[in-house]
């Protein structure tokens, strides 16, 4: 038997079950989130979000090449490229297994025996097929991600320290630390989780390097791996372009020398540097100093991919984050100092008191010829700090959460116990151990987590689910309906606890090495990331190395089973009977119950309601986005298939820098510069940043045109001095108005000619912040020195607090509102200014629904957005019904049968329903309304029944705002099957609502805080 033969078919078969699963259940087109973004970037080599990821994106550019010019399918093979990634990593998992499996069965070649070949092998297919199908990693594994092609680094290192390991006392063995080096510094141009291996690395070495190891040698390796990856991740990814950075300063500034000379020198003497080093190693026959300088330039030259983010900048690309084109800008680029600071060993809590601001670097912008002072860098100092501070935001959302969460009051200040409490409750519990139970015990649904009702943990097992989450007898249908309703029975998570432990009597210096990758992947990135409540999604993607480390020892459960069996069969039988039994006590049942909610082949969400988006808005138009998702997808639409390249898509977050509002003074694509009058000297960085409100009492509405020259105005007399000295531009009122031209209105097809008698001689409308951003100010200046040639439309996602006060004059046209200059009709609402034909053309004529009715799996954003096309058909109904079309509302009604799905996805797609059942009754389709009206009711009665369930279980109030909008909507379908003379429908829905509010009493009479 060739033990290398078998190791090598065997891992390339799991490499093709991995990846065929993989391309079956891979996403047609773009996702949500970055993806986007990254394709969109990929294709055509722009800057992506901080701190950047460009060898993925080369990576990506090389697979775009296999939909030879077909743009609609550049998404498709982009997504193909992470399928192999994940099933590289698979590939690599196996090996690995098989590695520290041998060690453990196969010591000479008379080991080399059928049952113990069965047994090593049967481990690595276990292992490496668990995590192939583990919840966390598919979901990855089938969109254009960085999280695929990050895995296989870190699976690649794992492995290769395993092979330097088994060849470490042959000559040359060292070479695999230095490929290990190499790859390291190439994962730095796709994901910093790569380096989290480097303790676990360092063990490794020492084990073998050392015979009789020592526990003060076990405590020195430990915290020789932290300082080592504490020098890659300091000293080399932020360090070594810092010091770049100041020499370049120092050249520009000092010496008069050009932008860039600094950083050619600095780079000289580095490369000096390390030549010598090496150099001198060599003479002085220093193998460990030989080998860090060698490593050292091997991650510097991997981690040159960097080189492509400066070079891409310098060509202003349409996405070009940041512009790092600069040592300062690409500075700060890899700092994300975007993002902010948290703080992790002493900070404030919640409720510290900022009592004053402490001035830190100075910060540098490239000037004309010059770095200029951008002004400093400011923290806050508090009245109280804490050691160890979780809960850190004042965000009144999350201060609510923490109280909520921890039964504070209002005058409790958290100490360092509380704050421990805290990070096992939540960040641990909820952010870390949630996800790790939906991997290897089963999951309840794929609804965001909040509280005990939803996106928790579900075995399967009645009893224990019950111990832990209230009563579990009802399940509800957003359980039992959902895709991701998985039930593993906790099989994966005690084949792999019985492998860790045999793995641990076994070999307790492998098994501790396992343990510290599962340590730094897992809950080491907890207590870096001191992540607040309220994510806008969930965050399991981070935690993916952790479950790898863990399906490791699922693959050992074979071995430990072997162990037991061998005793009562034969060897052979043993290791069969072991390896098929962990085989569908883990990949089979995974495989079975995941693959319902990871079989994305048939959604095409994100890709059509960006189009959507796009449709919405009217030639040559400026439209003001706000979020991931209402941003990421549209770049795509736009730059990969050139759909709607008039628009210029303005996100709203991102306004707020200097180099995103250059980047809206250029042309991009078939859109022409936005019409910011504003110079660059007026809002860099440091200038113009925050203006705040100072109520000048002035009679009236005062001219937007002149509110600008206040805000824009050098004039001191135009400013306020602050307590620093300085003086700063400030908003003397906040009652703006924009005197209309009629005939300029008329002229750019905003208004129709027969509308002309509905125009606003003046738009007048009251600013709704307190402050005005940069970003603010060039919105602004758009509304100026627009003079309405180009439509101006907000998403209609965006908060309204973006809408700076402009409600009264936004109009529905589709997913997108247009800012219209019409006369305010003060009897109607903000849900009653649509233009109906533009909603009736797009929602019959033009819009696509991302086959959400026929798809096999909509993922969480997927379906959060049938709620918004909901609320599109609805709205549209109603304007054609208020306008008498009857005609018109009925072919929308068909059409919304025909393209929306008939299940609940929440209960804000079951709002959705209840109007399309108040339209129906209107239009007198009394038999569907009455289907819709029964089935939302029973919905509704179904979810409530297992919230009560679980209160009462529990002893305290479950789901309180769900319950309250349930109870709510059952007493309004109540009241409008009587209106309607649906008195049998009536009297159901009635009973249903007694019933459960009867139940519920008792929580609404005393009260209980809801969870």
């Amino acid at each position: 038997m060739n033990y290398s033969k078998i190791n090598n078919i065997t891992g390339w078969l799991c490499f093709m079950v991995a990846a065929i699963t993989y391309i079956l259940t891979l996403e047609p087109s773009v996702s949500f989130w970055d993806c986007g973004e990254f394709i969109a970037s990929a294709l055509k080599m722009q800057v992506v979000h901080q701190p950047g990821a460009p060898l993925f994106l080369m990576i990506q550019r090389f697979f775009s090449l296999f939909a030879f010019g077909d743009l609609e399918k550049i998404a498709y093979f982009m997504n193909i490229g992470s399928a192999m990634a994940s099933a590289a990593t698979i590939l690599f998992l196996f090996w690995t297994i098989t590695a520290l499996a041998k060690k453990m069965v196969i010591k000479t070649d008379a080991d080399l025996t059928t049952a113990n070949l069965v047994t090593v092998m049967g481990a690595g297919v276990v292992g490496a097929l668990a995590y192939t199908f583990s919840d966390s990693f598919w979901f990855s594994a089938v969109e254009s991600e960085v999280y695929a092609l990050s895995s296989l680094f870190t699976a690649i290192v794992f492995w290769a320290i395993l092979k330097w390991e088994a060849h470490a006392d042959e000559p040359r063995a060292d070479r695999w630390l230095l490929f290990i080096a190499y790859i390291m510094g190439l994962s730095i141009g796709i994901h910093l989780l790569n380096l989290l291996t480097i303790p676990a690395i360092a063990f490794v070495y020492y084990f073998k390097k050392t015979a009789k190891p020592t526990n003060v040698g076990i405590v020195k390796t430990f915290f020789i791996g932290i300082l080592i990856l504490a020098f890659v991740q300091y000293g080399i990814i932020q360090y070594v372009v810092s010091f770049g950075a100041y020499f370049d300063l120092f050249f520009v500034n000092t010496m008069g020398m050009g932008f860039g000379t600094g950083v050619v020198f600095f780079a000289i003497l580095l490369i000096g540097g390390l030549v010598w080093g090496i150099r001198y190693s060599i003479k002085q026959q220093n193998k460990i100093l030989n080998l860090a300088f060698l490593s050292t330039a091997l991650i510097i030259f991997g981690y040159c991919s960097f080189a492509m983010i400066v070079i891409r900048a310098k060509a202003n690309p349409n996405l070009n984050n940041s512009n790092p084109d600069n040592a300062f800008s690409f500075l700060s680029y890899l700092n994300r100092e975007q993002y902010g600071d948290r703080p992790l060993l002493f900070g404030p809590n919640y409720n510290s008191e900022k009592i004053s601001l402490k001035e830190g670097k100075t910060l540098y912008r490239k000037g004309d010829t010059k770095y200029e002072v951008a002004g400093k860098k400011t923290d806050y100092e508090f009245d109280r700090i804490t050691p160890f501070p979780r809960m850190y935001s004042d965000d009144a959302r999350h201060v609510r959460e923490y109280k909520n969460l921890m039964g504070f009051d209002d005058a409790y200040f958290p100490g360092l116990f509380d704050n421990i409490n805290y990070l096992f409750k939540y960040q641990i519990g909820n952010m870390y151990m949630r996800y790790f139970m939906w991997n290897f015990a089963g999951r309840q649904n794929d609804e965001q987590g909040a509280g005990i009702y939803s996106g928790q943990f579900l075995s399967g097992i009645k009893p224990i689910d019950a111990l832990m989450l209230g009563d579990q007898t009802n399940l509800p249908p957003s359980i039992t309906d959902n895709n991701a309703y998985n039930r593993f029975f906790f099989l994966p998570l005690i084949l792999g606890l019985i492998g860790a432990i045999w793995h641990f009597k076994r070999n307790q210096k492998d098994a501790g090495i396992v343990g510290l990758l599962f340590f730094f992947t897992g809950l080491a990135i907890v207590l870096y990331l001191n992540q607040k409540p309220l994510e806008p999604r969930e965050r399991d993607y981070a935690y993916a190395g952790s479950f790898y480390a863990f399906a490791i020892w699922i693959g050992f459960a074979v071995l430990a089973l072997k162990e037991y069996l061998f005793k009562k069969i034969n060897p052979v039988n043993a290791a069969i009977g072991a390896t098929v039994i962990s085989l569908f006590g883990a990949p089979v049942i995974m495989a079975a119950q995941g693959w319902d909610d990871h079989d994305r082949s048939t959604k095409m969400v994100a890709h059509d309601i960006a189009v959507d988006y796009l449709q919405s808005c009217a030639p040559n138009a400026i439209l003001f986005t706000y979020g991931d998702n209402d941003t990421y997808p549209l770049w795509y639409a736009q730059e990969v298939e050139n759909i709607r390249p008039d628009i210029r898509l303005v996100n709203l977050s991102l306004f707020d820098t200097d180099w995103y509002i250059d980047g809206m003074k250029r042309k991009q694509n078939e859109s022409a510069p936005l019409p910011i009058s504003m110079k660059p000297s007026q809002y860099v960085q440091g200038v113009r940043d925050v203006m705040y409100y100072q109520d000048y009492k002035i009679a009236g509405a005062v001219e937007l045109k002149n509110i600008l020259e206040v805000l824009l105005s050098d004039d001191d007399d135009d400013k306020i001095p602050l307590q620093n000295g300085s003086k700063e531009n400030f908003i003397p009122t906040k009652n703006f108005k924009l005197t209309i031209d009629p005939k300029q209105v008329i002229s750019s097809g905003t208004v129709k000619a027969a509308d002309a008698a509905k125009i606003a001689p003046v738009m007048e409308w009251t600013f709704n912040k307190n402050y005005v951003t940069k970003g603010t100010l060039a919105l602004l200046d758009i509304l100026v020195h627009n003079d309405w040639k180009r439509p101006v439309y907000f998403a209609s996602t965006v908060p309204s607090d973006q809408f700076i006060g402009l409600d009264n004059y936004l109009y529905t046209e589709g997913l997108a509102m247009r800012l219209m200059p019409l006369k305010i009709d003060s009897a109607a609402g903000r849900s009653e200014l649509v233009n109906t034909d533009i909603m009736f053309n797009n929602v019959y004529n033009k819009f696509k629904w991302g086959n959400v009715k026929n798809a096999k799996y909509l993922d969480p954003q997927s379906s959060d957005d049938i709620s918004i096309f909901n609320n599109l058909f609805n709205t549209t109904i109603s304007g054609l019904i208020k306008e008498g079309r009857t005609q018109d509302a009925k072919k929308v009604v068909n059409r919304y049968f025909e393209v929306m799905p008939e299940r609940f996805y929440g209960l804000r797609s079951m709002m959705g329903k209840y109007f399309m059942a108040e339209n129906l009754y209107t239009l007198k389709d009394t038999a569907r309304a009455n289907e819709l009206m029964e089935k939302s009711g029973l919905y509704i009665y179904k979810e409530l029944t297992y919230l009560a369930d679980v209160s009462k279980s529990k002893n305290r109030f479950v789901g309180g705002q769900n319950v309250q909008l349930g109870l709510q909507f059952l007493n309004q379908m109540v009241k409008t099957a009587t209106e309607q003379n649906q008195t049998k429908l009536a009297q159901q829905l009635g009973k249903q609502f007694t019933e459960l509010e009867s139940r519920f009493s008792v929580y609404f009479a005393q009260e209980v805080p809801e969870e």
